[in-house]
């Protein structure tokens, strides 16, 4: 006789498949961390110093690290080409715009979370806007308006209330983390409402999807940029690990210095 599954056992993804999950919707948020690390470390004017983070899985890190240089040599870089040479600049923006949208609701929680009333208010604008006049938030009518875009994830939020970012990681396909940011990236897919409308409806396949074109999206956005810091650092580990962790200290701090006031937040985005 077959066996079927019942329908509880179909809805409900086993341990592993959740913790996948969780790790495929990161995924956007890694890379974005990882390029804008390497926008600020380019640009002029002296990086922010981050606080120091001790790395004594080093010869693990650098293992995964070379792993995911392989990925990105064989895989992600020429998706990203092809991405970019048959995809005009309007329409990859308009996919940029959407995944953002998407990610909105883990933008407005951690803004409360960390008690900055004024820009939840913000992110839960943006959603609304360009939900309905951005036609499902394929463009951002509300950078137009006066409100740009904003990111804020869980490892934010643990380091804004005092948490230390603990060790530093390479993490398999995600890239540059520390031990806060790690649990961060769970913490945010927890409280995604996307997390169990995919689940309820069988329709995990969708954060992969998503996953996979924001991580192309990203890539074909810094392939020059990625390709000039390999060519320059004499140890690009060393090199990606510095950047990482003054990009996430200048993130915690939303580009203020200590002593700045939370008012002069929203004009330096």
């Amino acid at each position: 006789m077959e066996t079927r599954g019942t329908p509880q056992s179909r809805r409900l993804p086993s341990p592993l498949a959740r913790l996948c999950l969780a790790a495929l919707l990161a995924a956007s948020l890694a890379g974005l961390a990882g390029c804008a690390a390497q926008q600020q470390a380019s640009a002029p004017g002296s990086p922010p110093q981050q606080e120091e983070v001790s790395d004594p899985l080093e010869e693990f890190n650098r293992a995964v690290f070379q792993l995911n240089e392989l990925l990105d040599i064989i895989l992600l870089r020429p998706l990203s080409e092809v991405y970019r040479a048959i995809l005009p600049d309007p329409v990859r923006d308009s996919v940029r715009n959407f995944l953002r949208n998407l990610g909105a609701p883990v933008v407005f929680f951690n803004d409360v979370l960390q008690g900055r009333g004024e820009r939840a208010q913000i992110t839960f604008g943006r959603f609304l806007v360009n939900t309905t006049l951005g036609v499902g938030g394929l463009f951002d009518v509300a950078k137009d308006m006066g409100a740009p875009y904003h990111g804020e994830d869980f490892g934010q939020t643990l380091g804004v209330w005092g948490v230390k970012p603990g060790i530093y990681l390479v993490l398999p396909i995600l890239g540059p983390s520390t031990a806060r940011d790690a649990a961060g990236r769970v913490g945010d897919v927890l409280m995604n409402p996307l997390t169990y409308v995919y689940s309820a409806n069988d329709l995990e396949y969708l954060s992969v999807a998503f996953g996979a074109g924001g991580a192309v999206d990203l890539r074909s956005r810094n392939i020059e940029l990625i390709d000039q810091l390999k060519r320059d650092a004499l140890d690009y580990y060393i090199l990606m690990r510095s950047i990482y962790l003054q990009i996430r200290e200048n993130e915690i701090r939303n580009g203020l210095t200590p002593g700045d006031s939370p008012e002069r937040r929203l004009a330096i985005e």
